[in-house]
């Protein structure tokens, strides 16, 4: 059975930071490309980041670079997104998936509250 599962998300001030953590299990996590998308209300989704399989290869978002970091920990099945500086234009549903050729997982999402 697959599962991915994000975890997390908060209420943070601006300027603060947060780590959220995916777990994933029921496939190959180390061959899947994992991503983290976000979902603010009444936008469209949009890609944060993604990291290769080996995690050697990373892409971010315009919006995001120098403030976030995507690692994974193959070993743990598991991948993450250190958020730092945060805004409150970060506010969202923030997503795992995992996809390799044409299988993609996706998880139920973690909300990500940037206020004061």
């Amino acid at each position: 059975q697959v599962q991915v599962e994000e975890s997390g998300g908060d209420l943070v001030q601006p300027g603060g930071s947060l780590r959220l953590s995916c777990a994933a299990s029921g496939f190959t996590f180390s061959s899947y490309t994992m991503t983290w998308y976000r979902q603010a209300p009444g936008k469209e989704r949009e890609l944060v980041a993604t990291a290769t399989s080996t995690g050697g290869s990373t892409n971010y978002a315009d919006s995001v670079k120098g403030r976030f970091t995507i690692s994974r920990d193959n070993a743990k099945n598991s991948v993450y997104l250190q958020m730092n500086s945060l805004k409150p234009e970060d506010t969202a549903v923030y997503y795992c998936i995992a996809r390799r050729g044409p299988r993609t997982y996706w998880g139920q999402g973690t909300q990500v509250t940037v206020s004061s």
